[in-house]
């Protein structure tokens, strides 16, 4: 994304991790960081040391997989978070999260697997789709924008319904109670149909709605792509995606395409 600015304009600085502190910490480019963590993973003791930790959480920080990094890094007793094998007082900064935004990556992701006892986790978003936006004729983000805030939105029932949960968010119950209903097939619906299916039959000269869908189904075709790789090597295992709402349609009709995949009702967990 960074060295490819014109194909991709602004994509780096909106959605990419830099890896200028962990290279300098490590020494490592982003190819050589991938590259040994994957080899430090395929060895990984049952019973880590504290320096093995830490030395993964950095190398993590130099390939741009951050929240690996703070999966290892939670999962050093707050003593042991210190610099060394590694991390300097920059990748201590960017592990303590230091003026960072709270994001599900690392707020539900990282918590959960810290809990499980897991390693890692595998980013699947992509916005290398991002292309086709990028290619737009001029104009493209402001119809969006329009479609987006359209008045007739706000008296769909599903979004008034979602407004309202929103809204009276104060406790977990009603945290749960907000991602069970933009779970439900019919809120799923509601959404896909007010989004996607309208903007194909927006008319308008440079057909804006229709090359919306097209970017919008060819990221999420990517996106299901590296779930796919992502557990390619683990058949059998149990996998959780943790996405924005308006991709889960699109996840789940891509993935029931796929060989040795079975999707489980998110229904049957949020309780």
């Amino acid at each position: 994304m960074q060295r490819h600015e014109k194909i991709y304009p602004k994509i780096f600085e909106d959605y990419c991790f830099g890896v200028s502190e962990g290279a300098l910490a490590t020494g490592l480019t982003l190819p050589k960081a991938r590259a040994e963590a994957e080899t430090l993973l395929r060895s990984w003791p049952a019973n880590p040391t504290p320096a093995q930790r830490q030395r993964l959480a950095a190398v993590f920080i130099a390939s741009g997989d951050r929240p690996s990094a703070q999966v290892q890094w939670l999962q050093l007793a707050p003593a042991e978070r210190i610099t060394g094998d590694g991390i300097d007082e920059a990748v201590k900064t960017i592990l303590m999260r230091v003026g960072a935004r709270r994001n599900e990556t690392f707020e539900i992701g990282v918590i959960l697997a810290v809990r499980l006892g897991l390693q890692r986790l595998y980013a699947v978003d992509d916005h290398t789709a991002d292309s086709i936006q990028a290619a737009a004729p001029e104009g493209f983000g402001t119809a969006l924008q329009a479609h987006w805030t359209r008045p007739s939105n706000a008296t769909i029932p599903a979004f008034l319904r979602y407004g309202t949960l929103k809204a009276d968010l104060k406790t977990g119950d009603d945290m749960l109670a907000l991602y069970r209903f933009i779970n439900l097939p019919e809120t799923q619906r509601a959404f896909v149909e007010v989004d996607y299916k309208d903007s194909l039959a927006a008319q308008s000269p440079q057909l804006f709605g229709r090359r919306y869908v097209s970017w919008w189904e060819v990221r999420n075709l990517r996106m299901v792509a590296n779930i796919r790789s992502a557990f390619g090597n683990s058949p059998g295992a149990r996998v959780l995606n943790i996405v924005g709402a308006s991709h889960k349609p699109y996840y789940e009709a891509y993935l029931e395409l796929m060989s040795d995949v079975e999707l489980v009702d998110i229904e049957t967990i949020l309780r």
